[in-house]
């Protein structure tokens, strides 16, 4: 494929990367209870170093900020060990690394916390549904409104978990403001009744956000910052009643700083690149300054089109990454994908993980 510049060498912020592909964090489940990457991790991320730019799946900045068992962290002095295994590999291979930050707030399970207690929230709130326990699915927990003086904390084992990725060896980091996770939950009008200085107007309800970023930044300079944001998505039915207001100044904000990535979903992740309430997220491209990722549900033919129309500078492609380590060449060939197997998305073990075998010559000839 000739007529796109989807497959050519690019820069953004100083980091060159081999193309415009971005493999987007997918969350497999290959850790150990304690949050430790290993050489499994290793061997999946440099089989995909082809993109030019890989970013981790979710990795919590605290034990309770896990979303599930068997999840990665970088809480704890320990894990940096076990993630320069993946970022030395990447880097043999010529690949480029994130890693995502991500606290999942209400979202997660008393289980999985060190002395049990109940999960956090900007208010009160008990989402509808199950989750996976340390101990199999268990029904949501109602979360407890985080106090101001916890705040602090909050912002700072996002600032130590990012020192954590720099001594690891990462080329940055992504902050996870999306999906109704923690930071998200305090940025949307459903999720957030608090009437102090984090919530009420979409300035205070920002405030959160915006400090994690600052403190972000402080560590690794804002070139090699960014963030995921999901404005119109519904991610565990949360929603905002102002979207395109709110998320207007959230980009504002991040210019402000420097922030130099701007990890953009397109309506509900994995589910529909149309939400309601919308808007034309057309105009957060236009006001960023820094490079944009456009993500969610993106297929080759939607990706060289938003490169045609110069919709996005980087395109992220999340599933196909599973099934196909190989994606780029893939993609580049016209070549069919793999459908992995959903059983083994979160099933541990090398099955369904490392064991897909590269493009055949005749898949290869079939594009």
């Amino acid at each position: 494929m000739t007529n796109t510049d989807l497959f050519a060498p690019c820069t953004f912020n100083g980091l060159p990367l081999k193309n415009r592909i971005v493999m987007s964090p997918l969350t497999r489940a290959r850790a150990d209870m304690e949050g430790n990457a290993g050489a499994l991790q290793a061997e999946y991320y440099a089989q995909r170093a082809s993109a030019g730019l890989l970013i981790t799946e979710a990795t919590a900045v605290l034990p309770e900020g896990r979303g599930g068992p068997f999840l990665p962290g970088l809480w704890d002095e320990r894990h940096v060990a076990a993630w320069r295994l993946t970022t030395e590999a990447v880097h043999a291979k010529g690949g480029r690394i994130f890693c995502q930050l991500w606290h999942a707030g209400r979202l997660s399970h008393s289980s999985l916390h060190p002395k049990g207690q109940p999960p956090v929230a900007p208010s009160p709130y008990r989402q509808k549904g199950k989750v996976v326990g340390a101990n199999g699915l268990a029904d949501y927990e109602e979360a407890r409104e985080l106090r101001l003086d916890e705040l602090p904390g909050v912002v700072d084992a996002f600032r130590q978990a990012a020192r954590r990725a720099r001594e690891a060896g990462f080329d940055g980091v992504e902050v996870h403001g999306a999906h109704s996770y923690l930071l998200d939950s305090f940025l949307r009008d459903m999720t957030n009744r608090r009437t102090d200085a984090y919530g009420g107007t979409i300035e205070n309800r920002a405030r959160l956000l915006l400090e994690v970023m600052a403190a972000v930044a402080q560590v690794w300079d804002p070139e090699r910052t960014a963030v995921r944001l999901s404005p119109i998505g519904h991610a565990y039915d949360a929603w905002d009643s102002d979207p395109e207001s709110l998320f207007t100044h959230v980009v504002e904000q991040l210019n402000a700083l420097r922030i130099g990535w701007l990890d953009l979903v397109e309506g509900d992740t994995g589910v529909s690149r149309d939400a309601e309430p919308s808007f034309d997220l057309g105009k957060l491209r236009r006001l960023f300054k820094g490079a944009l990722i456009a993500n969610n549900l993106y297929d080759l033919e939607l990706a060289v089109q938003a490169r045609r129309t110069d919709a996005a500078d980087l395109i992220a492609f999340g599933r196909p990454f599973i099934g196909n380590p190989d994606l780029v060449e893939r993609l580049q060939a016209g070549a069919p994908l793999v459908e992995a197997d959903r059983r083994t998305y979160y099933s541990g073990g090398e099955k369904g993980y490392i064991d897909f075998p590269p493009m055949s010559r005749e898949d290869a000839a079939a594009g």
